[in-house]
């Protein structure tokens, strides 16, 4: 059976080389030092060939230098410039999401040279550019009063809580649906697995209210939120509560109705309402409780039969009010660590 060279280590093809031209140089017969080694006799051939008139040095081992790359790593740092943080409608295209043929369009119409898919994926990986599934971020977010809301505002509201020893809470509803399934499951490839679930619908809506120090609030109730119905929520969470409340919401419009400023305003300091910047649901806690809520509760284990999705779900916010660990690590998340109170 003949030898691979190409299994072989290169320094090791090299000994081969230099010591078969040197038999061969002793006049020993170029298919038989193949033979010893292994080889095909044409590479005696070719080894003797290249050695005439150069000699040894034509048998040293190089380092191969592969083809070389279309675009210099300037060009590839410009690349990263033009789409990193960036937006592809920035620069015409209809597609407001990167892919590796949007990419190469704009490497096309920079630098006018054409590269496959498989060199675009190379050199973002190069560049530490992975796929990811973006976040989304209403376009109507105001930065300046995000940060101010950060950095001032609500500062301001946890020393006015420590003064007066209140409770700082942050509240949030939300909705459920019993034929709702999140979360993946492995399939074989092209064969799309299938889950079953109830098939008459149940929902079910409920809100929470939580505190740094893992304090937990909850409610379930069907339908929409009203005005006499957060009301009614909140006399639930103010229920034989010795201290001051107060309350971070996320302002719908619920939440601003005559009555509900009534309410607050017959408790005469025992609860303040405070209102977070219009669309950034990140700077709210509550929101990772529904978050860990869909990704393991009802949504990852369907109902049975004859079951109600409402117990399901009174359970396991239950689960989560007994668990103050839990309700403190959804402050840890980056986009609220300027929580402190």
């Amino acid at each position: 059976m003949k030898n691979d060279g190409r299994s072989l280590a290169h320094n090791t093809l090299e000994e081969m080389r230099i010591l078969a031209v040197q038999r061969m140089a002793e006049g020993e017969h170029p298919d038989d030092v193949a033979a010893s080694f292994g080889m095909n006799r044409s590479w005696a051939y070719k080894i003797r060939g290249q050695a005439h008139g150069r000699g040894v040095r034509a048998l040293r081992s190089t380092k191969g230098t592969g083809r070389p790359r279309t675009l210099t790593p300037t060009q590839e740092q410009r690349v990263l410039r033009w789409i990193n943080g960036k937006n592809p409608t920035q620069y015409g295209f209809d597609f407001g999401l990167w892919t590796r043929k949007l990419v190469r369009e704009l490497v096309q119409k920079k630098f006018g040279v054409t590269l496959s898919l498989a060199s675009i994926g190379a050199m973002l990986a190069r560049l530490n550019l992975t796929p990811q599934k973006p976040l989304q971020r209403a376009y109507q977010r105001d930065p300046e009063a995000i940060d101010r809301w950060q950095h001032e505002t609500y500062p301001a509201i946890a020393r006015q809580a420590r003064e007066q020893k209140a409770d700082i809470f942050f509240w949030d509803e939300s909705g459920f649906r019993a034929d709702s399934v999140h979360g993946k499951t492995w399939a074989p490839r092209g064969e799309t697995p299938v889950v079953e679930r109830p098939g008459q619908r149940q929902s079910m809506s409920a809100a929470s209210a939580v505190n740094s120090k893992g304090a937990f609030w909850f409610a379930t109730y069907e339908g929409g939120l009203s005005g006499e119905l957060f009301v009614t929520l909140l006399k639930k969470l103010m229920f034989n509560r010795k201290r001051a409340v107060h309350l971070i919401i996320g302002g719908l419009p619920a939440d601003k109705k005559a009555i509900v400023k009534d309410y607050v305003a017959n408790l005469q300091g025992k609860l303040v309402l405070h209102f977070l910047p219009g669309y950034a649901p990140d700077l709210n806690p509550d929101e990772l409780v529904w978050s860990h809520v869909k990704r393991n509760g009802a949504a990852r284990r369907p109902l049975k039969k004859g079951e109600k999705l409402g117990p399901r779900i009174h359970e396991q916010l239950a689960q989560i009010g007994r668990n103050p660990k839990l309700v403190r690590s959804f402050f840890r998340h980056p986009s609220v660590r300027y929580i402190s109170d």
